[in-house]
């Protein structure tokens, strides 16, 4: 453990600089989130849901303004009627898309389980199932938008409805996208086909950089409010913003057409969600902050990671490469081991729903499944790569990084 000591001192003073700017960024982001409270003229009532069909349900209402003030958008879907990020993503895309249409994905494979929603393996319900088509450009060798064979492919192929964009890295070695290479690649797209749709999976880049994806070009996103955006607060849910057209149309994807998202009970889901929407950039600060540590860390240690700490960031992951299985599985052992809730478990990989090889996961937090809080998972592949993210407090995430390593240095 001294040597471990060592290496968190030096971690901490590495990152010094780094926890300064984001500490300013993070007094933006809390004025950007209030602003958008005090825009939708938030009141006391407005936290309490509603059951049955959830007509007339102001605070769903509030919160949906709320949303779509804070993207800088027409208008937002906020439900805890989404049971993943997946899921929003999905009924997005099933309600902008017809058969015959085209999906062209600009930044490479999407994350394991929009596989099985777009069909690569002709899965029955999926997008190809119901005669969309899907294309794929990979990103560059330096990891950016290969914006040559965006532009071939859009004056090329006419049956393009949508390109889609991944701003997190999900389950790959690549650097998450910046704003300034999707900004990009949204100005040429709409410049070549005005008519196409632009679409970003969202997940784990809220509130990170200074303005979200609807606010430089984007038509449509969507992801999850079990990470950046629930505050670790949010029992569940997902949420799709975009221009008001578009969320219409995935409203009554969600539910039924005909009914333009008015329907739709709340129940306790409101006081939390707007709660965890105030602490977000708070949480999202403690968890780049945890992140940026990790790195250094484990950097100190000797092991590959991604992003490193002087690298821009644009999500929370933190990529560790860390070379055998049984270091994965320590890695997991010792985050659990630090967890509030479910510490005395062990973690096993096992092929989850969504998934085709085994997957660890750790995680003992309030909300199941929720990657605000501090997790790790990863397919149990080589490299064997873990992802880190999450963490509503610094300290604890320290603690539980170190014990982490420490698990690795026992085993070995």
């Amino acid at each position: 453990m001294k040597d471990i000591n060592r290496l968190h001192t030096q971690a901490l003073e590495m990152i010094k600089p780094i926890v300064a700017e984001i500490e300013n960024k993070t007094f933006y982001q809390t004025a950007k989130v209030l602003e958008a409270f005090r825009h939708a003229q938030v009141y006391q009532h407005h936290l309490n849901g509603t059951n049955g069909y959830g007509y007339g349900d102001i605070g769903r209402e509030a919160l949906e303004h709320v949303f779509a003030t804070l993207f800088g958008a027409e208008a937002a879907l906020v439900r805890p009627q989404f049971v993943s990020g997946t899921h929003a993503i999905a009924t997005a895309l099933f309600a902008i898309l017809r058969p015959g249409d085209t999906i062209l994905f600009a930044t490479g494979k999407p994350y394991d389980t929009l596989e099985k929603v777009i069909g690569f393996k002709n899965e029955p319900g999926s997008l190809r199932d119901w005669g969309i088509n899907y294309r794929q450009i990979d990103l560059t060798s330096d990891d950016k938008i290969d914006i040559f064979t965006l532009q071939k492919l859009l004056e090329e192929d006419k049956s393009i409805r949508v390109v889609a964009f991944q701003r997190s890295r999900g389950y790959a070695w690549r650097k998450s996208l910046l704003q300034p290479d999707l900004t990009e690649a949204f100005a040429l797209t709409k410049k070549i086909r005005p008519d196409v749709i632009i679409f970003v999976d969202n997940c784990y880049g809220e509130l990170v950089e200074g303005f979200e994806p609807t606010q430089y070009g984007a038509d449509l996103v969507a992801g999850s409010l079990i990470k950046n955006l629930g505050g670790g607060l949010a029992p569940t849910g997902g949420y799709i913003v975009g221009n008001k057209d578009l969320v219409n149309l995935a409203a009554e994807r969600l539910t039924v057409p005909g009914t333009e998202g008015e329907l739709g009970a709340t129940g306790d889901f409101l006081r939390s969600t707007f709660h965890g929407l105030y602490l977000a950039p708070r949480m999202v600060a403690e968890a780049l902050i945890g992140a940026i540590y990790a790195a250094a860390l484990f950097s100190l240690a000797g092991f590959e990671v991604s992003p490193t700490i002087e690298e821009p960031r644009s999500d929370i992951i933190q990529a560790i490469k860390l070379n055998s299985a049984e270091n994965m599985k320590a890695f997991c052992r010792g985050i659990q081991r630090f967890s509030p809730i479910d510490s005395h478990l062990t973690p096993e990989p096992w092929v989850m729903p969504g998934y085709d090889v085994p997957v660890i996961m750790a995680g003992g937090t309030f909300i199941a499944g929720s990657t605000a809080e501090l997790s790790a998972d990863g397919p149990l592949v080589p490299p064997y790569i873990i992802y880190f993210q999450g963490g509503l407090n610094r300290h604890h995430i320290f603690l539980a990084v170190q014990n982490a390593l420490a698990e690795i240095i026992a085993r070995n």
